[in-house]
């Protein structure tokens, strides 16, 4: 029992100190990085969205206290052009001249993401695995856009195709982060930052023409960049 005391008394002895040791770690850095967006097409409400795959920047600010306590804000913007198309078609039947409408949209778009994110790391040598978790808002505003028309009879099989301005709206979303990398430091102070972020949300609805589909999307990001340690 003596034994048990002495240990007990040993650890709250040593807490201040590595927690002291802890905190004295801590380390402030700015980040510049490129990412690649991949996102995923959804479907709902007879509306299909595809999004291109694009490029964008990233920028952060992190603060690591200790391996269980860190966290960053971040900005983030990519140009997230939209496609939409409906998911069926319904050609009328009978009719002096039956014929099939089909409309598309393509609209032209940037994705703005502000996020604050939990680090959780451990520093080894001059590496520093980690993992984030966090959330924040997305918002998408389109620049520009057409709506296509296609209308083929049967009569006369040429198709008729007009194109038009597409209206369009910017849309606000919530989104939640996840993903991991590794801060590799190559210089004092200067180093380079490999990661992957996950961002999930409910696709965003800017084109008036198509309704939205209602659906939460995925992109997936890749992330190179170089960090600067304060």
């Amino acid at each position: 029992m003596r034994n048990f005391f002495t240990i007990i008394r040993a650890i709250l002895c040593a807490a201040p100190v590595i927690f002291t040791g802890a905190v004295g770690q801590a380390q402030t850095s700015v980040a510049l990085s490129v990412y690649g967006a991949f996102n995923g097409a959804t479907s709902g409400n007879n509306t299909t969205q595809s999004p291109s795959n694009q490029a964008g920047g990233l920028f952060e600010l992190r603060q690591i206290k200790n391996p269980l306590v860190g966290y960053e804000a971040t900005y983030a913007f990519n140009r997230a052009d939209q496609g939409f198309q409906p998911s069926s078609i319904a050609c009328p039947a009978g009719g002096v001249i039956p014929s099939c409408t089909v409309t598309s949209a393509a609209i032209e778009n940037n994705a703005h993401e502000v996020t604050g994110d939990w680090i959780v790391s451990v520093h080894a040598a001059n590496l520093r695995p980690f993992a984030l978790a966090g959330g924040g808002l997305l918002l998408n505003v389109p620049s520009g856009g057409t709506v296509t028309t296609t209308s083929c009879g049967t009569v006369n099989p040429l198709c008729m195709q007009s194109t038009t301005a597409a209206a369009t709206s910017t849309s606000f979303q919530g989104v939640f982060v996840y993903g991991g990398g590794l801060d590799w430091e190559l210089l004092p102070h200067l180093g380079l930052r490999l990661q992957y972020r996950g961002n999930v949300y409910k696709a965003p609805a800017i084109a008036s023409a198509f309704s939205s589909t209602n659906s939460f999307t995925h992109t997936a990001e890749p992330v190179i960049g170089i960090y600067f340690r304060l």
